[in-house]
């Protein structure tokens, strides 16, 4: 498993969701973006069983600028970083970011650092006090992401995707989503 995180070469330029933004969005990505159920669940709808995740890196890091900013994590503390692809059959359609402080894998009795291959979705949406607290969004350009990423995912364009902070038990953690252009 890689040392550094896989995905992004560059950090996004983050929108906070404000009314306004979803008009600037194509249709058939609102749909993805301002789910408000799992997308796994939503995934599994759609594909069925051949949905799966494939760990691209997953291990303690220094979370981002703005993503310590967000989650109120001090500048030289580690959280854990996990990076997947969602796929179904092969097919690239979801990659994701989660970051998740220390505190917050106490609370949650360490069920989240060790998900293996298993969705995040399917747990944290089992939590009987999951909070939504913020999301913002962004467009990518193809040149933000990592040569790993753009040949795992074939990544050629543009790609619009979320970022939520999520309370589980009153603790923070931020799952990043990136809608690939198969699941459009």
């Amino acid at each position: 498993m890689a040392h550094t995180p896989f995905l992004l070469a560059g950090q996004p330029v983050w929108l906070e969701n404000r009314p306004g933004i979803r008009q600037h969005m194509p249709g058939n990505i609102q749909a993805w973006v301002y789910e408000t159920g799992s997308l796994t669940q939503r995934l599994r709808q759609r594909y069925g069983a051949s949905v799966a995740v494939r760990m691209l890196f997953h291990r303690w890091a220094t979370p981002s600028l703005s993503e310590r900013r967000l989650l109120a994590v001090p500048e030289h503390r580690y959280a854990l970083v996990r990076e997947v692809m969602l796929h179904a059959n092969g097919k690239p359609l979801l990659l994701a970011r989660t970051i998740i402080p220390e505190a917050t894998l106490k609370g949650a009795h360490r069920n989240l650092s060790h998900l293996g291959t298993r969705p995040l979705g399917e747990v944290i949406f089992s939590y009987p006090k999951l909070e939504r607290l913020a999301m913002e969004v962004t467009l990518i350009p193809a040149t933000s992401w990592s040569p790993s990423a753009i040949d795992l995912a074939g990544i050629n364009q543009s790609i619009w995707g979320r970022r939520t902070v999520y309370a589980v038990a009153g603790r923070a953690m931020l799952v990043s989503e990136f809608f690939l252009p198969e699941i459009l």
